[in-house]
């Protein structure tokens, strides 16, 4: 038994959508429910003062969702963690479609439980 966690970056973003709490609020919801999540709790967000970023994290059952931005580099990070295997998904697209990425980098990790050794 494993799970997988995606290591997503996301370039060339809108930059006022990498500030809003709303938007990423909505791409989280929109992860979530493409990859059929389950959510325990509310998200928790920081805006960093000023034209800063935001930091935001979900709990999930499956286990976590979080994201960090910088607008002043047009970037996202991503990060998704699942305690039990899940199918790809397209993040390219939903980056592209509701941040404006221009480029879209995923890694998948395979996080093994037990020694393979």
């Amino acid at each position: 038994m494993s799970g997988c966690e995606w290591i997503v970056e996301a370039h060339g973003c809108d930059a006022s959508a990498l500030t809003d709490v709303v938007r990423l609020e909505a791409l989280f919801a929109r992860i979530i429910e493409g990859m059929r999540l389950h959510p325990v709790d509310v998200p928790a967000w920081h805006q960093f003062p000023g034209t800063g970023g935001v930091t935001g994290v979900r709990m999930l059952s499956e286990s976590h969702i979080a994201c960090h931005t910088f607008p002043e580099y047009r970037s996202l990070c991503l990060n998704v963690f699942c305690c039990k295997p899940r199918p790809e998904w397209d993040f390219e697209t939903c980056l592209k479609s509701e941040l404006g990425a221009s480029a879209v980098q995923v890694r998948r990790i395979d996080r093994p439980y037990q020694d393979r050794a």
